[in-house]
């Protein structure tokens, strides 16, 4: 059963087009990668998945576990099971992250998580991404670095287990060790039942992270397809070839 399906989507920023009949399918269960040159509208997928209302939707449809949710609001779809980790998250001084992630958590359900049992998920989590315990009390990615930021995202996908997540670049800007966290807990996070979109640049998070399917868009389409050795083509001929083809 398709998890997402993106059916001929075209998109535009400020009047401007960027998406231009992308289609795209992403099975349950699969661990799916996005590839392609800057500019190609990577990016902007992930923004007009979480339905971000500076990204209009000029024409198709978005699917998500066969429900059309093209034009629910971003606070809908993350209940619904979307989460993106952003390319660049915010900073939110005055909020920590463990009142955040609590919050987050309760908007979920009807049923509040009891303390004790949030602290013992917290710190769970954090134990398997290698952070210290103190991270809790900062205020939410204020002064935080790079891979701090990184980890802070996939906390809260850990936390808060939704059906699918987008990656939007999650391996920018980190160090080995980070990269090894980020990529543990990712595939703890995997199973049968969800689904991961790694939207990335690079090979090295692919070769923690196995993909099942990699797509390549170019100008706004997803113009080619195929298993997830198709990354060491790229990393040979990078996109020219493609795009000659």
């Amino acid at each position: 059963m398709a998890l997402l399906e993106i059916k001929n989507v075209h998109a535009a920023v400020d009047g401007k087009e960027i998406l231009k009949g992308l289609n795209l399918k992403l099975e349950v269960g699969k661990v799916n990668a996005l590839m392609g040159p800057n500019g190609s509208g990577k990016s902007t997928l992930a923004n007009v998945l979480m339905g971000h209302p500076k990204y209009v939707v000029t024409a198709g449809k978005i699917f998500f576990n066969g429900e059309d949710i093209t034009s629910l609001p971003p606070d809908e779809r993350a209940r619904k099971g979307l989460f993106l980790s952003f390319q660049y998250p915010s900073e939110i001084p005055g909020v920590t992250i463990s009142n955040f992630l609590r919050t987050a958590m309760n908007a979920q359900t009807k049923e509040k998580i009891a303390l004790p049992a949030f602290k013992k998920l917290l710190e769970e989590k954090m134990a398997l991404l290698k952070m210290d315990k103190k991270f809790l009390g900062r205020y939410l990615n204020d002064g935080f670095s790079g891979g701090e930021k990184k980890r802070a995202e996939i906390l809260q996908l850990l936390v808060l287990n939704p059906m699918l997540a987008v990656l939007d670049e999650t391996d920018s800007g980190l160090d080995i060790d980070a990269l090894r966290a980020v990529a543990d807990g990712v595939n703890t996070f995997l199973a049968k039942d969800r689904g991961v979109l790694i939207i990335t640049h690079y090979k090295r998070i692919l070769e923690h992270i196995k993909p099942d399917r990699l797509f390549i868009m170019i100008d706004g389409k997803v113009v080619l397809e195929g298993k997830g050795e198709l990354v060491d083509q790229l990393e040979e001929k990078g996109y020219g070839w493609i795009q000659e083809e």
